[in-house]
């Protein structure tokens, strides 16, 4: 018999069990989340996670039926994470400059909490950078989606007039991803103060090299301000 033709209290049944499986499904992701910025996505277990989150090993395996789906289901949750806080927030700004400097506003602010709790995507990068399969599969495509975005930004400040016509978005778009990579060294690595600050005039010191003349425009929005960590 198929949902559509159980009966109507039977098909409310089928509906809550299915949303609490969901929600269950869930509270899982989040738990893995946190445990994996601690010690990694290769960290992650059916039975360490077990163990975090108080239920049986064969209940956590339920609801994702390997540790590579279990991962995967991981750099996924951490992804949309990402693109909330990042990417979704800085569309709201004009085309062009504004909207490239809230992008890397948005990845610093980001990149200050991670500072302490670490970040999927540079500590899966060490993980997986000489291996092959699904899970390395779905952190290189999180990645490349997140850079395609930035250099999309990119491209629109070219097109606007704000960055010089003749530059490569390629190069420029290298050049601001390790700024963010030396970032995360330096601060939660060699735990140097003043890492944040650095980050930050290195920014503006590549506008300032691929700037046009007009390249800042009156409306361009403020830059937000990166957290204060222990580490600063």
């Amino acid at each position: 018999m198929s949902v559509t033709e159980l009966p109507v209290k039977g098909r409310a049944r089928e509906g809550r069990a299915l949303q609490k499986g969901q929600q269950t499904k869930a509270a899982i992701v989040d738990a893995a989340l946190g445990l994996a910025t601690q010690i990694g996505l290769e960290g992650l277990s059916i039975g360490a996670l077990a163990e975090v989150t108080q239920m049986s090993k064969s209940g956590v395996f339920a609801h994702f039926g390997s540790r590579e789906e279990l991962q995967i289901s991981v750099i996924r949750e951490y992804h949309t994470r990402f693109e909330d806080e990042v990417f979704y927030p800085a569309m709201r700004e004009p085309r062009g400059l504004p909207r490239l400097r809230a992008l890397f506003a948005n990845w610093m602010k980001r990149t200050s909490f991670e500072i302490d709790s670490g970040c999927i995507y540079i500590s899966g990068a060490v993980e997986f950078d000489d291996r092959t399969g699904p899970v390395r599969d779905a952190l290189v495509g999180s990645v490349k989606t997140w850079l395609a975005a930035m250099r999309r930004g990119v491209v629109g400040a070219i097109d606007e007039g704000h960055l010089r016509k003749d530059i490569d978005p390629d190069q420029l778009l290298f050049e601001i991803h390790g700024l963010i990579l030396a970032l995360h060294y330096e601060a939660r690595f060699l735990k140097n103060p003043g890492s944040i600050a650095r980050a930050n005039a290195g920014f503006d010191n590549i506008l300032k090299q691929y700037g046009a003349k007009d390249a800042l425009p009156a409306r361009l929005p403020a830059r937000a301000k990166p957290t204060k960590t222990s580490k600063e």
